[in-house]
């Protein structure tokens, strides 16, 4: 049924674009003194707004209550949820519990897990890589003396 009624409803829905896209807006009626006035009596002689409009009105009405009644099935006929079996999720436990101390309170059970330990930041800090002479005639292992800039003035 179910099948038969989401063929209608998009037929509907189909219609309905295209009675839409028939029917002149509200500046149509300027396009009549430059021909267009003939066009109005296809439908009769009350024109085709009547019918194009009230042919629309119930093309609405009929796929609001097919929406409403497709989205009434929908809730009804829904089974409800079971318990899911997580596998391996299931067995999980937490941390291990151990014995209490003599003067100390069981933990109490918790459904958040905990955060791993912190790690330790890395205390060395890598050396930088050695520079490679940036001119050809320049000697490996020779001191390079300092650039300095242009000074600036005018």
């Amino acid at each position: 049924m179910m099948l038969i009624l989401n063929v209608v409803y998009v037929l509907i829905a189909i219609a309905i674009i295209a009675l839409v896209l028939m029917q002149r807006g509200s500046g149509a009626q300027a396009g009549s003194g430059f021909g267009a006035g003939a066009s109005g009596t296809v439908f009769g002689a009350r024109g085709a707004s009547n019918f194009l409009s009230k042919s629309t009105k119930w093309l609405a009405i009929a796929f609001f209550g097919i929406t409403l009644f497709m989205a009434w099935h929908a809730s009804h006929s829904a089974r409800p949820t079971t318990q899911q079996n997580l596998g391996v999720m299931t067995q999980q436990q937490g941390p291990s519990a151990a014995t209490p101390a003599a003067g100390e309170l069981p933990a109490q059970p918790t459904t958040v897990p905990s955060a791993p330990a912190a790690q330790p930041a890395p205390t060395t800090v890598p050396s930088a890589p050695a520079q490679a002479p940036t001119d050809a005639t320049s000697q490996p292992g020779t001191a390079q003396p300092p650039v300095q800039a242009p000074a600036q003035g005018g």
